[in-house]
This record gives structure tokens, sequence and C-alpha cells, in this order.
């Protein structure tokens, strides 16, 4: 890539295909599955829990990747390092990405894991719970990093999911050195608090000593300290971030740096339909305001105009023009 070339957001993910179904309470119990949260599941159950599945649809989704669809929908530019198969999911997922106009050159695994897949469950509540096979996903490795594309980008976006697996691990930690080294910022999203039960004290660490901006939503953020009042995290997260941006559904969230906290108003929806995707367009929305200059409490806004809008559909990436969106509120 030409160094003349600067990003505003660079970002590093799960590649993943999509498959949103409506069901109840009942089907999750039955079939063990954790409401809420994301479960990583091999091939066999993958087949298994999809002949089950009702009617649906299917989309391109993973997390960095649909908060990346949504930055880019705003007008950002924005680069994405995700692994895909050399298959017919993996082209999908390709094509919708550059379609938005990421720089997405990756290259597609030739030979054995197909193209990651989440089954995602919609609940009358709106909450959404996924199965996940990771797939060619976990075959990320640092040398799949685009090192041009990071030094040029203003923030090195990663997504906690790739703590999973080991060689995305190391991917992910090369990648925000390379950001930290071209005086450029990082930033993560804890992404799931089963995740942050698994790496809880890798992801301390990264915290504490490797990340600018950190993204969580209440249950994430309490988990990382083990902590069981939201006041007593904050306390905590406050002096280990230069910024920690903390999602709490209908709450609204919470921008915390060490000088200040400042409370953003969730964005009135007429009904939330599929909470699939709020956390990752939150991130969309921020980041895109940050990286455009904007005041925190400005990036607040913007981020909840840009989570009201996906959770009034089915599906984790928008289905409005997002640049037009925020115009129309008045947020840009």
């Amino acid at each position: 890539m030409s160094k003349d070339i600067n990003l505003d957001i660079f970002c590093i993910g799960n590649a993943i295909v999509d498959f949103l179904s409506r069901t109840d309470d009942s089907f999750l119990n039955v079939n063990k599955i954790s409401k809420g949260t994301m479960t990583l599941i091999e091939a066999d159950q993958a087949e298994t829990i999809y002949a089950k599945m009702g009617p649906g649809m299917a989309m391109s989704g993973g997390s960095a990747a649909n908060t990346i669809a949504g930055f880019a929908s705003m007008g950002g530019k924005a680069g994405y390092i995700g692994k895909v198969a050399n298959d017919q999911l993996g082209n999908v997922f390709r094509h919708d990405i550059q379609a938005l106009g990421v720089k997405f050159d990756t290259a597609a695994l030739e030979e054995g894991a197909p193209t990651a897949r989440s089954l995602i469950f919609i609940t009358p509540d709106a909450q959404r719970t996924m199965c996940t096979f990771l797939g060619a996903c976990v075959w990320i490795s640092p040398t799949d990093l685009d090192i041009e594309m990071i030094q040029n980008a203003k923030v090195t976006y990663l997504e906690g999911y790739l703590f999973d697996r080991a060689r995305a691990k190391q991917a992910f930690r090369k990648a925000g050195e390379v950001a930290h080294a071209a005086g450029k910022k990082v930033s993560l999203t804890l992404s799931d608090p089963f995740c942050v039960d698994r790496h809880r004290d890798e992801f301390l660490d990264l915290v504490q000593n490797h990340v600018d901006i950190l993204f969580a939503n209440e249950q994430e953020i309490l988990s990382l300290y083990k902590s069981q009042k939201f006041d007593e995290a904050v306390y905590n997260v406050r002096e280990h971030c230069e910024i920690a941006v903390l999602t709490r559904s209908a709450k609204g969230s919470m921008i915390v740096t060490q000088d200040q906290v400042i409370e953003i108003p969730a964005e009135p929806v007429a009904e939330v339909v599929d909470t699939t995707g709020a956390g990752d367009m939150y991130a969309a929305g921020f980041l895109y305001g940050l990286t455009q200059g904007k005041p925190l409490a400005e990036c607040g806004r913007i981020a909840a105009i840009a989570a009201s809008e996906v959770i009034s559909h089915l599906g984790g990436r928008p289905q409005r023009d997002m640049a037009e969106l925020l115009r129309e509120k008045k947020a840009v």
C-alpha cells in the first residue's frame, strides 16, 4: 500500500458470515445454549445446530467487521484484516466489505477450514445469542498484517474475540506494537463477558499497559475487574487507559477518562428488534467522531445514534446510509 494513503481506522477481527433466526428461550434451554453470549462450537456442532434453526437470513458479520462497515458508511476511511477461506461464504464476505470502500486484501485460506460462521438466535426480548464456528478465522497470523496500513491509521482497533486462538493473538499483539511505534492509538473491544472470563489476566495487562481506547459493555467491565458494582469498575478503569467507553443498553453509556466522566443518554428507538451489533456500531460511531476531531461528548452522541439504527432491525450492520442519518440528526 502506498504510504501517501492515510486511514482513519484499521481493524483486525474474525471474518464471519452470520446466520440469524428468531427463536425463543425454550430452544436455547433445550439445546443448552447460554443466552446473550457467544459460545465457540466446532464444525459438527455447527451443522447440528444449523439443522435445527428455523427460517432466517444470512449476511456478512464479525464484530470488528461490523464496526468497520458502520464506520465506512459514515464516510470514514478504513482498512481491515480478517481470514476467510477461498469458498462461497468467503467470497461473499470479501465482496460485502470491499463494496463499502474498505481496504481488505488479506489472502484467503486455500486449504483446510472453511470460512467462519455464527449462528445467531434472536429471542422476543431482542437479545442475541451466538454459537460461532471460527473455521478459517483462527488461521490469521502476524504474516497477514499489512504493516503500512497499520502505520497509516489513526487508530488500530482490535477485537477481543481474537484472543481465543494463539496464532490470532500473536497478530493482535504485533499490530498494537506497530501502531504505537508509529505514534498512533490502539483500541480494544472486550467483545463478550465469557471472553473476558477466559482471558482476564491478559486483558488486564493490555488495558493497563497497551490500550489507549477501551470499549466494553457493563457486563464485560464488571467481569474484567471482578466487580459487583459498576461504579467500582469505573473507578478502576479510569486509572488504566486514556479513554474507556462503557455501554449500558437502555441506560445509555459512559465515557471515562482520568479527568472526567461523561454520561451519554441512549438514543430513542421506536422498537428494539435485535441487539446484534449494538456495541459494534457504538464503537463505529465513537471512533468516527474521535478521528474527525470531535469532542468526547459529541463522539458519544454519534455512537448512540449509530447503535440505535442497528438495533431497529435484524442484523449487525446498518441498513441506512449512516452519513445521511448523522446529518439528519445534526450530529456532524
